[in-house]
This record gives C-alpha cells, sequence and structure tokens, in this order.
C-alpha cells in the first residue's frame, strides 16, 4: 500500500506525521519526495548506504552541422531553443528533455548531453528503509528527481510518500498512483484556504484521503466545520504541545520520546487502509 502525505501548504506538519507514522508500523518504506528541501533524514540520522547522481538530457548543437532552419525551435513548446540567422541558444533551464529536437533537426545538428540536476540517497535507521533526493541549488525542475526517487518504491512494502507542499507539478507527481493521501492541515485561515485547493485537486485524480489536523488548539473551527460539510474524515489530532515543539527542534520524533502516540499512529494507519477499501 502506498501511503502520500500531503498538504496545501508548506509547515503543517507532513514530515512529522509522515515520519512519526513510519516509526510506528513494520515493514515500511519511507520516501521523502519534497527534493526542494529533504529534511526526513534529519529526524532519523540515517545510515546512507547507497547514493546515486540524477541526469536529465538537455540538447547539444553542433554550430558546424546547423544551418539555422529554425525547425528545432519551431518545435519546442517550452521555448527551450531560439534559432536566429547566425547563432543557436539553448536555455537549458526550460528544457523538458523530451528529445524532439534531436529527431526533427534535419542535419543531425542536435545531439543530447548528460545534465547534473540531483543526488539520490538510499539508506536504512533500524529497521525503517528511507530513501530521499536533493535538487541541486538554482536547478528549476524538480520532477526529474522525484520520479527517481518513486523508481525505488518496493511493491512488498508499506510505501509512506512525504510530499512537497502546494499542489503544483511536483506535489501532483509526488501523490499520484498513490493508494491514499493524508491531508495535513492546521486549523487556521491559510490552513483551511490551501486545504480546500488539495482536496479539489485529489477529488479530480480519483486518490481517496482524510485529514490530520496538526497543532490542534490553535486559531479557530472553521477547517472542522469544512470537512463535517464535505464529509471528509478527520483521522487524528496532534494537540499544540510544547514538548512535540520542542523535540521536533531538537531532531527527534516525538513518538519516540512520548510512546503512546505510537498507538495512535497505528490507528491512523488501519483507517487509512479501511478507507482506502471502500
Amino acid at each position: 500500500m502506498i501511503v502520500a502525505i500531503a498538504s496545501g501548504k508548506g509547515g503543517t506538519g507532513k514530515t512529522t506525521v509522515a515520519v512519526n507514522m513510519a516509526l510506528s508500523l513494520k515493514d515500511v518504506q519511507l520516501l521523502d519526495c519534497d527534493v526542494e528541501e529533504p529534511n526526513v533524514h534529519l529526524l532519523l540520522h540515517l545510515n546512507i548506504n547507497e547514493e546515486k547522481t540524477v541526469y536529465v538530457s538537455t540538447p547539444q548543437v553542433n554550430e558546424e552541422l546547423c544551418d539555422h532552419c529554425g525547425k528545432c525551435g519551431e518545435f519546442c513548446q517550452y521555448n527551450a531553443i531560439f534559432v536566429s540567422p547566425e547563432k543557436v541558444l539553448v536555455f537549458r533551464e526550460l528544457c523538458s528533455s523530451c528529445g524532439g529536437c534531436v529527431i526533427v533537426c534535419p542535419r543531425k545538428a542536435i545531439s543530447e548531453e548528460q545534465h547534473r540536476i540531483g543526488a539520490l540517497k538510499c539508506g536504512s535507521a533500524g529497521d525503517l528503509e528511507v530513501v530521499y533526493g536533493e535538487l541541486n541549488v538554482g536547478e528549476p525542475m524538480a520532477v526529474p528527481v522525484i520520479s527517481e526517487v518513486k523508481k525505488q518504491i518496493k511493491s512488498d512494502k508499506t510505501v509512506i510518500l512525504d510530499s512537497p507542499p502546494g499542489t503544483s507539478c511536483p506535489a501532483i507527481v509526488s501523490v499520484k498512483r498513490s493508494d491514499f493521501c493524508v491531508l495535513v492541515t492546521e486549523p487556521t485561515p491559510f490552513g483551511l484556504h490551501d486545504l480546500k485547493i488539495m482536496v479539489q485537486v485529489l477529488k479530480d485524480m480519483e486518490i481517496p484521503f482524510g485529514v490530520v489536523v496538526n497543532r490542534a488548539g490553535i486559531g479557530d473551527k472553521k477547517v472542522y466545520e469544512y470537512c463535517e460539510e464535505k464529509n471528509i474524515p478527520i483521522l487524528l489530532e496532534i494537540p499544540h504541545r510544547r514538548k512535540i515543539a520542542e523535540l521536533y527542534s531538537k531532531g527527534v520524533p516525538f513518538s519516540l520520546e512520548m510512546p503512546e502516540w505510537k498507538p495512535k499512529f497505528q490507528k491512523l494507519f488501519r483507517e487509512v487502509r479501511k478507507l482506502a477499501d471502500k
């Protein structure tokens, strides 16, 4: 079973829920898909046993063969290639690595070169398997690194995905093909606003979902009223407690120091499985 942990906004506690759920279960693989700022490994102090570079293919133009016909620029829907009468400019940051420019060039003047955009790292924390990606600073495209992370999914394990915040391409690719999505929110106007957006996204993707309310006790009751109105199950509440915040600031998952929470995360997972099977 693949369970994605997501939210409409950053800072709601996705990683807190993902890590503590993973530590409360057995035979689990935890994937950190927030490759622009991965932090699962900071809470788990991993032993890294494998590291792989992530590349994307980008066009390279041989000016000696090029006759500046412009067909590559006409083909590229992302405007990654600009052809002038004297020179061809390649904007690597806009390239989607589709390879179409190589195919349409009548003079075979375009080849592909490998460009490093990040790294994939695999490790363990006790019996817990962890995979995460790191996008190089300044690189604009997180999706290829996320795709490499998801290729490491093992079908014989329970898989928990820690998704990036928001509802843009990285978040969509992360939750895609999940069996269930846990939406982590906070009871504030900002939390409700972005929760509504993510709910609509998941409905369009036909992925079942439920809500975990983090920092319960702050803000107002509008998140609860919205969930009741839309028949969205609230699976768990994590209270706004100083001890939980202090443990997080020290890089310690709170279920390790507060063992009464492990049964609660186990119950959360049982409820997720039940709802996913409906």
